[in-house]
């Protein structure tokens, strides 16, 4: 059932994934921290398989807090690279990247949140049967 409202949580924290890739990509993140590039690719692949195992909720809650913790690191990762980043008018742009993990954060969590929310469902009619 991938017209669940989870799966729109899902799949708007792999478009948080997907948009730090990008912005990543803009200028020199790579260089230095090819780990950044690394777990956005591993975040869109978790995303994804969490997205298509709808069938398996407790796989699903599983790659969620995987993905969780990985976000977590990465916006840690990024603002320690801001803070090590000297300003000017060559980074326009300087202070999106923590955005992005830090959404799809909590596009994760509302997520868990309604597949919990499913599993007591099935169990509570498991329960009447």
């Amino acid at each position: 059932m991938l017209q669940r409202i989870q799966t729109v949580w899902i799949f708007l924290a792999v478009l948080g994934s997907v948009f730090l890739n990008i912005t990543a990509q803009d200028f020199d993140i790579l260089g230095k921290y090819l780990t950044i590039n690394a777990s956005t690719v591993i975040l869109i692949l978790f995303g994804v398989l969490s997205i298509f195992s709808f069938k398996n909720r407790k796989r699903q809650i599983l790659l969620n807090n995987i993905s969780l913790i990985i976000n977590a690191l990465l916006v840690g990762l990024l603002i320690y690279w801001l803070l090590n980043l000297s300003g000017g008018i060559q980074f326009p742009e300087k202070g999106i990247e923590p955005i992005f993990p830090f959404i799809s954060m909590i596009c994760l969590l509302l997520a868990n949140v309604y597949i919990r929310k499913d599993e007591r469902l099935v169990k509570s009619v498991d329960r009447l049967r």
